[in-house]
């Protein structure tokens, strides 16, 4: 039987992005917050604060799962790629087919031996590669799903600043709810029936962020980040027809208006490492140093892998991952990619 909650959405993770999607859909009614830890829960229960965000009165903070699935139909699991399955582990068996879940994740999970380094992985097959829906299809009873991608940056969510995304889903119930819960005088939501593409467009664009934080790093300019924008979106959509994905869903909010933004912000934390790079720190210390996943990382070796195996073009993506082993220096990589032969100025559509 369904539930009769009195919460219209619930938002899973309380991280800066979930915290800052919480307050938005707080504004158009009461909220549920699932915390991974007691002493955040308590902290926002104390403080009303988290995350360098006042947290809106509206939403109520709990660690229990299976009181949060009780409580909730339509659910956005906010969470790092890495955390997702075990997410999901809790969360399955309390879920029924009345859930809807949309998720703003993007990452990749890769089925591959558990002694096989990602960053030495050569080769990928497709299949090997998941994104969160399906990975939801597959440790779920959920099929009613979708995801919401964009340039979405938390900062400046939590100041205030106009925003917008993208809902996608095979749905229309999925999307109707989802906007309903998210649109606001200041956050503007479209729609897209093209769940994987928008879901790639969202993890793919963290490879070009990267290299985006280089240059500026480097003291490049205005020109450079245009042609690394230009060839980067040429380059993710290549790649993301591995999977069968629409090239037009790259042209819009999720695909060129994420990777514009993340590519041009000081906030995006993918753009941050790459910064941090090119001003001589290492990965490892980087890493240990932030405070949130810049999933950029893992999903350059993903995406190395399935270029060689597909004979796919990918130059920015194999460069950055050389880079991000050690084993090419950045200038010499920036060298390889002015003088690689490219053609057609737009070969994707």
């Amino acid at each position: 039987m369904k539930n009769t909650s009195k919460y219209q959405a619930g938002v899973i993770g309380a991280g800066s992005f979930g915290i800052a999607m919480a307050n938005i859909m707080a504004e158009n009614g009461k909220i549920l917050l699932l915390a991974r830890r007691e002493e955040i829960a308590d902290k926002i229960r104390t403080t009303g604060h988290h995350k360098r965000q006042d947290v809106h009165p509206n939403i109520e903070v709990i660690t229990s799962t299976e009181a949060f699935a009780a409580q909730c139909e339509l659910i956005f699991p906010i969470v790092p790629s890495a955390s997702f399955r075990g997410m999901l582990d809790d969360l399955a068996p309390f879920l029924h087919p009345y859930h809807r879940l949309v998720h703003a994740t993007k990452g990749l999970v890769i089925n591959i031996p558990k002694d096989q380094q990602l960053e030495k992985l050569e080769s990928l097959q497709a299949d090997q590669v998941m994104t969160m829906s399906r990975l939801i299809l597959q440790e779920t009873v959920v099929r009613r799903i979708g995801c919401i991608a964009g340039p979405n940056l938390a900062s400046e969510i939590a100041e205030g600043q106009p925003a917008a995304t993208v809902i996608a889903s095979p749905f229309e119930e999925v999307i109707r709810e989802g906007t309903a819960v998210m649109r606001s005088s200041r956050f503007r939501v479209h729609a897209s029936p093209d769940l994987l593409g928008i879901e790639l467009a969202g993890v793919l664009k963290n490879i070009m962020a990267i290299s985006a934080g280089i240059l500026h790093g480097l003291g490049y300019g205005d020109n450079t980040m245009a042609l690394l924008i230009t060839r980067g979106i040429a380059e993710m959509i290549r790649l993301a027809r591995i999977f069968g994905a629409d090239a037009r869903t790259f042209l819009g909010l999720a695909g060129i208006g994420d990777l514009v933004a993340t590519c041009s912000s000081p906030h995006s934390r993918n753009f941050t490492v790459g910064f941090r790079l090119a001003k001589g720190e290492s990965l490892d210390d980087i890493i240990a140093d932030m405070e949130e996943v810049a999933e950029g990382v893992k999903t350059t070796f993903i995406a190395r892998a399935l270029a060689n195996s597909h004979k796919v073009s990918a130059p920015i993506t194999q460069a950055m991952a050389r880079i991000l082993q050690g084993e090419m220096e950045i200038q010499r990589a920036v060298r390889l990619l002015m003088e690689f032969p490219f053609t057609e100025d737009v070969e994707f559509i």
